[in-house]
């Protein structure tokens, strides 16, 4: 039985192994224009708005184009999803890299590189349909921590921006890309557990569910504060601090080594403590953290701060989708696709706050405070959903169902 077997016989390692790198890829190019936009801007002018605007482009085509890959992964498989969805990748790194001519081009580039932020939905379910309640938040966890691509991005773009121009940086994508479509053609393989296609009307049944929106809220402030933050730092070390564009990329790197590495971390505990209790430790250290950031304080101290931070938000994406497979177990190729949208949504948000109100204010410590604020808001959240969760699917009811599930498989 399923139930008697350890994590890693329990499932299809080739295939978490392809989700993996799959995630990993995709979120490097995704989050190409955040460190890239200090360079960039030295032939494209831009105020503090306008680079807060191509920062988020490509989180907001992340987050509309989920919807579609998660549509997508239960109606054709999670696999075929993901070669469709690294295939179109390669479109706006081509065009960034032979053929834009102008700030609005960009722009469009910047959107269309949501596609691959979209690829979440086709790498968790991918992971997921292989694992057993029991094991499904570190699955989840390992799976979502290619975001660690993040850090390729953060430590590589500018310097080789830098020698051979931002252009060339998306013309070298396209090799990484194309190894690892090629890797993933070979090792992923679909679950035969593999759930009955849904329709447009199952998309509107799951967002009547009050759940689905609490799970939508919480992830978009632990994955789109950790996106956000990804993509928006590079330019607050640089407008803030006075860094070249290496150096700003090189402290960004810093924190974002922290939330992408913490992502597993977050389920593998929250299988052991409860989701609910690791969540509102996570968003307690959050705001605590950007609290302390809204008030500037010297470099050092500033990047330590953010270093822990970018922890706990990273390793609150892991908690949250520990919970989402125990509610939504059926549904979980739709519930990724709607949870995951609105964590774009969120990673969208933070950069906007944070240049808009350094634009109006000429200081970040607004933007922070607000930050703080939404990660508190979390908390109180948490304390009023965690009965009815815990008497729902958390509690002994749900412990039946977990038990039933894995005997089943």
């Amino acid at each position: 039985m399923v139930g008697n077997k350890g994590f890693w016989q329990s499932g299809h390692k080739p295939s978490l192994f392809s989700s993996f790198l799959y995630f990993d890829v995709s979120f490097m190019i995704w989050v190409l224009m955040g460190p890239l936009v200090v360079i960039i801007m030295a032939d494209y002018p831009m105020d503090a708005a306008q680079k807060a605007n191509l920062v988020a482009l490509p989180i907001l085509g992340g987050s509309i184009l989920r919807l579609v890959l998660g549509f997508l992964t239960d109606r054709i498989g999670p696999k075929r999803t993901a070669q469709l969805g690294m295939a179109i990748t390669m479109v706006p790194l081509v065009w960034g890299w032979q053929f834009v001519n102008s700030l609005n081009e960009l722009y469009y580039v910047g959107l269309l590189l949501g596609v691959a932020g979209a690829s979440f939905a086709a790498a968790l379910p991918l992971a997921s349909r292989w694992y057993p309640p029991q094991y499904q938040g570190l699955a989840m966890g390992i799976a979502g921590a290619g975001n660690s691509g993040t850090v390729f991005t953060t430590l590589f773009a500018n310097r080789i921006a830098q020698a051979y121009g931002w252009e060339t940086v998306f013309g070298l994508a396209l090799i990484p890309i194309a190894i690892v479509f090629i890797v993933f053609s070979i090792l992923a393989k679909d679950s035969p557990n593999q759930p009955k296609p849904k329709t447009l009307a199952d998309y509107g049944n799951i967002l009547k569910e009050k759940d689905a929106w609490l799970f939508c809220i919480l992830y978009s402030v632990t994955f789109g504060g950790f996106v956000g933050l990804a993509n928006y730092l590079t330019i607050f070390f640089n407008t803030q601090y006075g860094l070249s564009p290496v150096r700003a990329a090189d402290f960004t790197t810093l924190c974002v080594i922290a939330g992408s590495f913490f992502r597993p971390v977050g389920g593998w505990l929250a299988d052991r403590i409860g989701g609910i209790r690791m969540l509102m430790l996570l968003y307690a250290g959050a705001a605590l953290m950007l609290a302390s950031v809204s008030s500037i304080p010297p470099l050092g101290v500033v990047t330590a701060l953010l270093f822990v931070g970018m922890m706990c938000l990273g390793a609150g994406n892991g908690s949250v989708f520990q919970l989402v497979p125990q509610r939504f177990q059926n549904e979980i190729g739709i519930v990724t696709g709607i949870v995951g949208a609105a964590g774009g949504i969120g990673g969208f948000l933070l950069p906007k706050i944070l240049g808009n109100l350094y634009k109006s204010t000429g200081s970040y410590t607004p933007g922070f405070l607000v930050l703080s604020g939404i990660a508190l808001s979390c908390i109180v959240l948490m304390f009023i959903v965690q009965g009815q969760w815990k008497r729902e699917f958390l509690g002994q009811g749900g412990k039946a169902r977990l038990e039933e599930g894995t005997l089943a498989s």
